[in-house]
């Protein structure tokens, strides 16, 4: 799965990211980004969190 933002991406090669994600995962992630233009901040999705009565 590739990054979705350049701040997911620095998030992802933080201590914390690398131990959440593990070195795998990341290095993963970098080689499905490579050579995309990614965006500051991903956009927030549009789908309403809840239930629908």
């Amino acid at each position: 799965m590739p990054w979705k933002s350049d701040a997911q991406r620095r998030w992802g090669h933080s201590p914390s990211g690398k131990k959440a994600l593990g070195g795998k995962a990341v290095e993963e992630f970098d080689k499905a980004s490579k050579g995309k233009k990614l965006q500051e901040r991903a956009k927030k999705s549009s789908k309403k969190k809840g239930w629908d009565y």
